[in-house]
């Protein structure tokens, strides 16, 4: 048991580090193509990706009775994700081009405290360790974002911070749609729809070109077929047999990679002032992921 947990572990914790320098990827993409162009060129890459682990997983699985219906669900479920996927990404790649590295990795893991935030309209109750990680939470952003003293948010802080907003409703979603489709699944056709939304968007608001793709070739592989494609594989194997709130734990260091790697790889430091953000953001998102006391009791109670 002790050496499954080690494997599933070090699994997210891969999928932490590539998602942290997948912050690198996106950066210096910009470098070379316009934000639709690069969301849709890295979707474009995941969904084909995907496309063999599936051929391969598919003919280990026998079919059943329920086909149409999975299928059914599966597909709203690959749109209604694609969509939200398609909306926090581009807002994301906008947000980078004006905003470092370390605090984008850090404004995004603010989904982790949204989330339950956000679960309150599902008649979900949010106790007092929530409120005080929102304080927390806001405290660090403060401090991270606004470095002048200036009661405002540098244009890409706020595209970030919209971005985790809009990555809450489609971690919900998954939420929702995952337990009644086949994972890996869901990913490929959330990849598909948000490569046509992008790549439409790409066609409308720019002006894309093979020759600045192919100058971005390395960031857009790296974001496409790794942070995309790979990260999103190996979270689902990972958090498989685990504990949801160890394996949120661990997917959040991504963050921490983030910061760490535009300090080493872009130069990009922080102040003292913004390193005190991104510890009580860190923080938040720490405290939001602990077990309640009284349900740790309730499960222990339970199982004497």
């Amino acid at each position: 048991m002790n050496r499954f947990v080690l494997r599933q572990s070090l699994i997210l914790f891969l999928t932490a580090v590539i998602w942290g320098l997948g912050f690198i990827a996106q950066s210096v993409g910009m470098d070379y193509v316009e934000p639709f162009t690069f969301t849709a060129s890295r979707n474009i890459l995941a969904f084909f990706v995907l496309i063999p682990y599936i051929a391969v997983t598919d003919k280990r699985k026998q079919k059943n009775d329920t086909s149409v219906i999975n299928k059914h669900t599966l597909w709203i479920g690959g749109i209604c994700c694609g969509i939200c996927l398609f909306v926090a990404s581009s807002l994301q790649q906008f947000g980078v081009k004006y905003t470092t590295v370390g605090k984008a990795g850090f404004i995004t893991a603010m989904y982790m405290v949204l989330v339950p935030i956000f679960g309150i309209f599902l008649h979900k109750k949010a106790g007092l360790k929530v409120w005080t990680a929102v304080m927390l939470a806001t405290l660090g952003m403060y401090l991270l974002c606004i470095t002048k003293g200036e009661f405002r948010l540098e244009l890409g802080d706020s595209l970030v911070f919209a971005c985790a907003v809009c990555f809450t409703f489609h971690i919900l979603s998954i939420d929702h749609f995952s337990p009644k489709t086949d994972g890996v699944k869901l990913s490929c056709i959330q990849f598909l729809v948000c490569a046509v939304l992008s790549t439409l968007s790409a066609l409308i608001f720019e002006t894309p070109n093979m020759h600045n793709i192919a100058a971005a070739g390395v960031p857009i592989l790296y974001a496409g077929v790794f942070s995309s494609g790979v990260a999103y594989t190996f979270q689902i194997i990972g958090q498989k047999g685990m504990n949801p709130t160890v394996a949120s734990l661990i997917l959040s260091l991504e963050s921490v990679v983030s910061v760490l790697a535009g300090w080493l790889i872009l130069d990009q430091a922080l102040s003292a002032r913004e390193i005190l953000g991104c510890v009580l953001a860190f923080a938040a998102i720490i405290l939001v992921q602990l077990p309640d006391r009284k349900a740790h009791v309730q499960i222990t109670q339970s199982t004497e």
